[in-house]
């Protein structure tokens, strides 16, 4: 429950800070849709910034390594 609350504070978080930086109104339909763009670029940079960070933990030797 709350890894979830996080998750949820996460995205929240991301909302505002892209309404703040961008000088959105949502009460703009243009400005809201400027806003579902930015939006849906951020979350897709996070998912593909995820994909890479866990293509590298896979690949990480986790074992200890043999001594000599």
């Amino acid at each position: 429950m709350k890894l979830l609350m996080i998750f949820i504070f996460f995205l929240l978080l991301g909302v505002f800070f892209i309404i703040a930086n961008e000088n959105i109104h949502l009460n703009n339909s243009k400005e809201r849709d400027k806003f579902f763009e930015k939006y849906e670029n951020w979350i897709d940079g996070l998912i593909g910034n995820s994909k890479s960070v866990t293509g590298y933990l896979v690949k990480m030797e986790w074992l200890p390594g043999e001594h000599e």
